[in-house]
């Protein structure tokens, strides 16, 4: 897109939020495979008999051809490789895939790219749809994902305080991002269960699409989700509003 030339690209995107303006219009931003995340215009998207209508729904995945105006993109046209739209038929996935998209949009710069994430959304999104894994342990998995990829990545083989090599911690900093070893027991950190620790440490490596074979007790799931939770309230410059439904959703408060 230099000088001179018009400034239209294509790329693969999905859908994470919209805002309606004006009369039919449309703000809709998306996380794009080239781009990042963006946000764009769909003009007179709000109408049904338009043509880019259902191209720009929530959770939507598909195919867009973008102009870059002077201020923002606009979408010319879009073709759907997946509406994902079996996901708001269901308050579990509704809420979940709300909760991914709003962990992108919170996570990431604009335009700030990060292909193997792109795939790990698009991957989350159909594993939901398909109900090939257990939703609550693809989320950890997701945030592991999306805390690694901007710099919060949880340290499982060193001691957070003093660097000493560890293979399991019952204790984990927050602030420092680690395990705990023995002999820095209890300082600046919350206690878990070795199964936690070893269950964060094994998901944080394997592929989305190999989640369906780690098999948690409630217990760890629950201190799980406090653990990311923590960690993302922290690290990002606004808390997922989401989280609060998720809370009541599955009673981890």
């Amino acid at each position: 897109m230099g000088d001179g030339l018009l400034a239209i690209i294509k790329t693969r995107a999905v859908i994470i939020k919209t805002q309606d303006i004006k009369e039919n219009d449309k703000i809709v931003w998306l996380f794009t495979e080239e781009l990042g995340k963006i946000s764009t215009i769909a003009k007179g998207a709000k109408r049904s008999k338009n043509k880019l209508f259902s191209t720009v729904l929530q959770f939507s995945y598909g195919e867009y051809v973008l102009y870059r105006g002077k201020n923002m993109y606009a979408i010319n046209e879009g073709n759907l490789i997946d509406s994902f739209q079996d996901l708001l038929n269901d308050l579990n996935t509704l809420t979940y895939a709300s909760y991914l998209c709003e962990l992108i949009d919170i996570a990431l710069n604009d335009e700030e790219k990060d292909k193997r994430l792109f795939i790990d959304l698009v991957s989350a999104l159909y594993l939901m749809k398909n109900q090939a894994v257990d939703i609550e342990t693809l989320s950890r998995a997701f945030e592991l994902k999306i805390l690694k990829a901007t710099g919060y990545e949880i340290n499982f083989e060193n001691c957070a305080i003093c660097g000493k090599k560890i293979n399991t911690s019952d204790y984990l900093s927050i602030q420092y991002l680690g395990g705990i070893c023995s002999e820095c027991h209890k300082t600046n950190g919350i206690p878990i269960r070795y199964s936690t620790f070893n269950a964060l440490k094994y998901i944080s490596k394997i592929s989305l699409e190999k989640v369906y074979r780690v098999n948690l007790s409630i217990e760890v799931k629950q201190e799980l989700y406090k653990i990311t939770s923590m960690i993302i309230s922290q690290s990002y410059f606004r808390k997922p509003k989401s989280l609060d439904t998720l809370n009541n959703l599955i009673n981890f408060k």
